[in-house]
């Protein structure tokens, strides 16, 4: 077979000055994927950390099989946007390898907004669940969010493929044998709650993750009851009673 020579002359002026201008590209969007991997700040993580939680992309790290890639979708979902408050949109979605196993994961980012889904986190998630759906790829949910970001709940809701398509499709790949499996790692409230409630097998953080549709502050504003949020829906409340 005959080799196919280049006509590319890399010592042309013209070769010269692609070369530097795509190079600042590429150095441009690795600089953005390291900015919107520091999730909500320092102060976010630090306020994290002192809740004796991991960072989204580490939780995706220690659950795929050591020294495998991990296939991240979406990493400047929300740039220049929402007054770039919601970095990679406040959730970390890709392919990553479980116990030899290619699995689509979805973390939820608490340092941005507590994890919270504005329109375009909507989008993300749903794009990763087409693509397991599509290819037949269970769905590992590592759950750390307080549902729909309220100032823009109305905005969250309204479509076809908003927020409740989420609760569908988890519905329609369990239906498919295709296994939706949620570990709660943190507060889920309402719609961050629904998604461990649609999962074929849920995990819960004891200490750590709670699910409920209303928190501590609502119960007591609601019904004037104090309840912490161990009792009100904690691991044992979820699983013993």
């Amino acid at each position: 077979m005959a080799i196919i020579e280049t006509r590319i002359d890399r010592n042309s002026p013209e070769f010269q000055d692609n070369t530097t201008y795509f190079q600042q590209l590429i150095d441009q969007l690795s600089q953005r994927v390291q900015l919107v991997q520091q999730g909500g700040g320092a102060d976010a993580i630090a306020k994290h950390r002192s809740r004796n939680k991991l960072l989204a992309r580490e939780r995706i790290q220690l659950l795929c099989d050591p020294d495998t890639p991990f296939l991240e979708f979406s990493p400047l979902a929300a740039w220049d946007m929402y007054d770039n408050e919601a970095p990679a949109a406040g959730i970390v979605t890709g392919i990553g390898l479980v116990e030899g196993q290619e699995c689509i994961i979805v973390a939820n980012d608490a340092t941005v907004k507590g994890g919270t889904y504005y329109p375009i986190t909507v989008k993300k998630h749903l794009r990763a669940q087409e693509i397991a759906e599509q290819n037949h790829l269970p769905c590992i949910y590592l759950v750390d969010s307080g549902g729909a970001f309220l100032p823009l709940q109305a905005e969250v809701f309204p479509d076809r493929d908003h927020f409740g398509r989420i609760f569908y499709n988890q519905a329609r790949m369990s239906s498919q044998r295709i296994p939706q499996i949620a570990s709660v790692m943190g507060s889920c409230t309402a719609g961050g709650a629904y998604v461990p409630a649609m999962s074929d097998e849920t995990v819960i953080v004891r200490g750590n993750g709670t699910i409920f549709l209303g928190g501590p502050p609502l119960v007591k504003a609601a019904t004037g009851e104090e309840v912490s949020a161990e009792d009100l829906g904690g691991a044992d409340v979820h699983c013993r009673t």
